[in-house]
């Protein structure tokens, strides 16, 4: 029962007017990512796919670990879109190049109370939409996970804008633009 409920507040929050987020940036390894002031930038309320909202602030962070000196590293890059009134995370983007094979691969967290059946898409400037399905949900939200191509790879590298959409319960699309300026120079840090 609380679970249906709280599906139905984030379902109720994705169909309020006037809601805005922002992308937040993770800091460093160390640093605590719930402390001190994180860099947010307000924008308007995620909107249908023909008008996506487009946030002004870069934001992809990367980390490696490993869990032994013997083992090798495993880096990852991620980007997340959060409410501003309410600090809940919409969307986050990590994307991951393990240590053994070296192939990136991206993992997507979605948010409760999405139209699972219609799964997600992710989308690179006005390119094709790629089909994200989504995998298992708990209480941290919904996931999708899918490997990267050399040509997605090279298309986020040239990009400007990932839109990641995917349907409320109420069937209306929900579009969750993240720039693609620092993505780069960012995976050249993790690959």
């Amino acid at each position: 029962m609380k679970f249906a409920s709280l599906a139905m507040v984030v379902a109720f929050a994705f169909s309020a007017a006037g809601t805005s987020f922002a992308q937040h940036t993770p800091k460093a390894k160390g640093q605590g990512q719930g402390q001190g002031q994180a860099q947010t930038q307000p924008t308007p309320a995620p909107a249908p796919s023909s008008a996506p909202a487009a946030p002004a602030q870069p934001g992809w962070a990367a980390r490696c670990s490993s869990p032994s000196r013997d083992a090798p590293l495993e880096c990852a890059m991620e980007q997340n879109a959060i409410f501003t009134k309410t600090g809940q995370l919409v969307v986050l983007v990590n994307i991951r190049v393990p240590g053994d094979t070296r192939a990136p691969i991206a993992l997507v967290q979605l948010p409760l109370g999405l139209n699972l059946q219609a799964g997600a898409k992710f989308q690179i400037d006005d390119g094709k939409s790629t089909d994200l399905p989504i995998q298992t949900c708990e209480n941290r939200g919904c996931y999708a996970s899918v490997p990267i191509s050399p040509e997605t790879l090279n298309a986020l590298r040239a990009g400007k804008q990932l839109k990641i959409s995917f349907q409320d319960l109420g069937k209306e699309t929900i579009t969750i633009p993240l720039s693609l300026n620092d993505f780069s120079a960012t995976y050249d840090k993790i690959k």
